[in-house]
């Protein structure tokens, strides 16, 4: 026989028929449920579904899951008719006088009658899942994992779409940059065979009152003379254009007076008329912005086990999708702060501004956000919003009025991505006046990796090193 175990035979007696065409039909119409939304629900279509069910079907049956035998003959009933269509005898080869589970595995597609291959499909699946809450847990991963794959090739595909997107780019400015040589070397020829044709008769007689006779060196002598003369005039061209910003600069003053206090790169609103004797005091204490100083060195091992030495809070741990913000205040004793980083194996962002405020403590601080911006804020009716300036990274879609209220700030080093994996980046720079470094490793662009930073910062007068204190010095 066909049997698939023990329990195939539990029923058999006599080789009588287990179950009747009445009984199977009865449980049929039992089944035949309201089922489009349940089959939905999975979000595969029919086909696929049934394909998925089969499949479970053949690996979990006896092992993971047992059925009885009645549940097993109208689930191979439903593949039959699934594969072959409505039962017809005349086409099936003839059983064996002891073949009882054929019998009835016949008898159980007989009953289906004229049930559609889609029908069955259905009811196959839904069978399934009555009997086995293991099934949907099978559909969901599946389902799961087929999006997975889909979002990876999405993924894929926008990555290679950037890639050749940025590879177009590249030859676009190639492309650009060399037609800009071009035109420039045409103009410069232009421009010299122009000054050399009003000038070659002076030169050319110059020439042959200190050669006489000598042609050969008669003609060294105008080139030498044309040369100089072209790069004399275009020096005064360019002298001439130099002059020109000036005097814009001078006009774009007189129209600032009429336009009101402007909005400062950093976010900050610069009032040239305050209206207190505290806010001229602020004013007053800002005091000139010098360049930072920026450079790396080879020595990242070293570098990083000298920090895990020293302990402390000397390592940090910036989550994806954070910035962690070092608050460093000026010390008395100081006039320039210096600092130096580095991390393990993957680049961060890292930036430098100063706030004019005045700190309690000379403590170091860290703090952690999930963006640049740290603050919330609320519109007022009153309230005209300010547009946010390309590339400004402090300020948000914030009003005149918080701008005004908002503690200046200063950009010294801009926040941009540094490969610190591979060299320990240092810096430093002179304090412009009382205030609080901000230092900023930015990890906001990373949506998966964490980074891991070593740093420490210190301060120094007379080129002598001195320590913020024990916190201050990581």
């Amino acid at each position: 026989t066909n049997g698939n175990g023990p329990q195939d035979y539990q029923a058999i007696n006599s080789f009588e028929t287990v179950h009747s065409e009445d009984s199977l039909l009865s449980g049929l119409e039992e089944m035949k449920i309201d089922d489009e939304p349940v089959i939905i629900k999975w979000g595969f279509p029919l086909t696929d579904l049934y394909k998925l069910a089969l499949k479970f079907y053949k690996e979990k049956e006896g092992k993971a899951i047992h059925f009885s035998y009645q549940d097993k003959l109208t689930l191979i009933a439903f593949t039959k008719q699934v594969n072959f269509g409505k039962y017809n005898a005349d086409t099936l080869p003839p059983l064996g006088v002891l073949d009882v589970i054929g019998r009835d595995r016949r008898l159980a597609w007989q009953a289906l009658g004229d049930l559609t291959k889609e029908e069955a499909m259905r009811d196959f699946v839904l069978m399934l899942d009555r009997l086995c809450p293991l099934f949907t847990a099978f559909i969901e991963a599946h389902k799961a994992d087929l999006d997975a794959r889909e979002r990876r090739k999405r993924e894929e595909e926008d990555r290679k779409k950037k890639e050749e997107e940025r590879l177009r780019l590249e030859e676009e400015l190639k492309r650009k940059e060399e037609e800009e040589r071009a035109r420039q070397e045409i103009q410069r020829r232009q421009i010299q065979d122009a000054l050399n044709q009003q000038t070659y008769a002076q030169f050319k007689a110059y020439a042959e009152q200190q050669y006489p006779g000598n042609p050969e060196q008669q003609g060294v002598l105008v080139r030498q003379l044309q040369d100089q003369h072209y790069h004399q005039y275009m020096q005064q061209l360019l002298q001439q254009q130099s002059s020109k910003p000036e005097a814009e600069s001078e006009s774009a003053e007189d129209a600032e007076e009429e336009m009101g206090p402007p909005v400062l790169a950093n976010g900050t609103l610069h009032n040239s008329q305050p209206d207190s004797e505290d806010d001229d005091d602020e004013v007053n204490s800002q005091g000139t912005m010098s360049m930072a100083s920026m450079w790396t060195r080879k020595d990242v091992r070293e570098f990083k086990e000298s920090i895990r030495r020293e302990g402390g809070e000397a390592v940090l741990r910036v989550g994806h999708g954070e910035t962690v913000t070092v608050r460093v205040p000026t010390h008395e004793d100081g006039t320039c702060l210096f600092w130096e980083f580095a991390t393990d194996s993957y680049d961060i962002g890292f930036g430098v501004y100063f706030e004019w405020t005045k700190s309690s403590t000379n403590q170091v601080s860290v703090h952690v956000s999930e963006s640049e911006d740290e603050d919330d804020y609320e519109l007022d009716d009153e309230d005209e919003e300010v547009p946010s300036m390309p590339g400004d990274v402090e300020r948000g879609g914030m009003t005149t009025k918080q701008l005004a209220d908002r503690t200046p700030l200063s950009v010294i080093v801009p926040v941009y991505r540094r490969d610190c994996m591979d060299e320990v980046y240092a810096g430093s720079h002179a304090y412009p006046g009382q205030g609080v470094y901000l230092l900023k490793f930015d990890n906001s662009y990373s949506f998966w990796r964490s980074k891991t930073v070593y740093y420490r910062v210190y301060y120094t007068r007379y080129e002598e090193n001195s320590t913020l204190s024990k916190s201050a010095t990581n």
